[in-house]
């Protein structure tokens, strides 16, 4: 087990950082668990809509206080620190909100659904002068940082394949089209994959284009619930990403993560290519990385490969709810002072930016330069 992927420590701390929660679908549940367990948190709200119905929370989360309106919870708590993991579009007033109250903020990606927004709330922040940490959890995943690093490795210009399509149906397909009244599959999910790239080229995106397509009349006619990006770098680099919602969409293909380099390239080996049957529907596939396959470009004097392929297997990493604790370890870590966030705030911008570049690529069908 490398050293990157072995299970953090608990942090402690004698001043307990009070907690409510909004939003209890899978995001905002998994965090709610990371707060009980992680000393330094205590849980102290729950606030969600028609809380006092949700009668799934009563056995694991029964005593803590639930609420309907964020208001009245920041009124009546007045906690230290408030999670956000609500539908995008309440994103940036909800933080706003709970900065105005006083509290740190950590807010699910996309941190709003218009850039504007996202600029108000990180002014807000460090007006306040409180933490904001935006879900970037793959930037908590020793696999997928190391897949980063061996990115950086490969030379210049990177060319980088990325997408995560879902095959939804049920209550699935149901959140999805909840997600999309407002957001788009290539913003909501392609925050993550865009901050991938830019971590690995340390670039400038320059120019964006997208096309997008409607399957479903069960979605508004201006939403698309399928998305094709694409980016150049300064540097010349190149990227895509692909992300599709549905109950239409294909499991064949749906993780698709590599990078390729002048020196070679280096691809996430997902789980369904060990033989195990692993759906798109399955949130821990979507971090899930198994092995990472290093290949060598060098060709010695008689054109054959110098070095065989590599694998680095990650069959240890951490499942989604660990990496759901990491990412709140950092926060706690943030709210203390101990981490400089003013890179992670530019860095949340300038993913949205060019996923919002995207959206009007798909809309207007011209490129946009940024």
């Amino acid at each position: 087990m490398r050293q990157d992927q072995r299970k953090e420590a608990p942090v402690s701390d004698p001043k307990r950082q009070r907690v409510l929660v909004v939003g209890l679908g899978t995001m905002g549940t998994s965090h709610a668990r990371a707060y009980r367990t992680i000393d330094g948190f205590e849980l102290v709200g729950l606030c969600t809509r028609n809380a006092a119905k949700r009668r799934d929370l009563d056995e694991e989360f029964g005593g803590v206080p639930r609420f309907d309106d964020l208001g009245e919870a920041l009124a009546q708590l007045k906690p230290d620190a408030v999670a956000i993991a609500a539908y995008t579009e309440h994103h940036a007033p909800m933080a706003l909100e709970a900065l105005e109250a006083g509290a740190h903020v950590f807010c699910e990606k996309p941190l709003a659904d218009t850039l504007e927004a996202a600029e108000k709330v990180v002014a807000a922040a460090k007006a306040a002068k409180r933490a904001l940490l935006v879900g970037y959890i793959l930037r908590v995943h020793p696999s997928w940082t190391r897949f980063v690093e061996i990115g950086r490795t490969l030379g210049k210009p990177l060319v980088m394949r990325m997408n995560l399509n879902q095959q939804s149906s049920g209550s699935f397909w149901e959140v999805h089209k909840a997600l999309m009244k407002s957001t788009s599959p290539i913003v909501d999910c392609g925050v993550h994959y865009v901050d991938v790239m830019c971590q690995v080229t340390r670039a400038k995106p320059v120019l964006v284009h997208a096309v997008g397509a409607r399957l479903s009349d069960e979605i508004a006619p201006t939403m698309v619930n399928y998305g094709h990006l694409h980016i150049v770098f300064d540097d010349g680099s190149v990227g895509w990403y692909e992300a599709g919602w549905g109950p239409m969409m294909s499991e064949t293909a749906f993780f698709v993560k590599d990078m390729i380099g002048p020196k070679g390239c280096v691809s996430i080996v997902a789980k369904e290519a060990a033989g195990a049957a692993v759906k798109s529907s399955d949130h821990d596939a979507h971090t899930r990385t198994n092995a990472l396959r290093i290949h060598h470009a060098a060709l010695d004097a008689e054109g054959r490969f110098v070095a065989p392929d590599t694998i680095e297997s990650t069959e240890d990493e951490p499942g989604h709810q660990e990496l759901c604790e990491r990412e709140q370890r950092l926060f706690l870590r943030a709210i203390r002072g101990e981490v400089d966030l003013a890179d992670h705030w530019a860095d949340a911008i300038n993913s949205l930016r060019i996923v919002f570049a995207a959206d009007e690529s798909m809309r207007t069908g011209q490129v946009v330069r940024l």
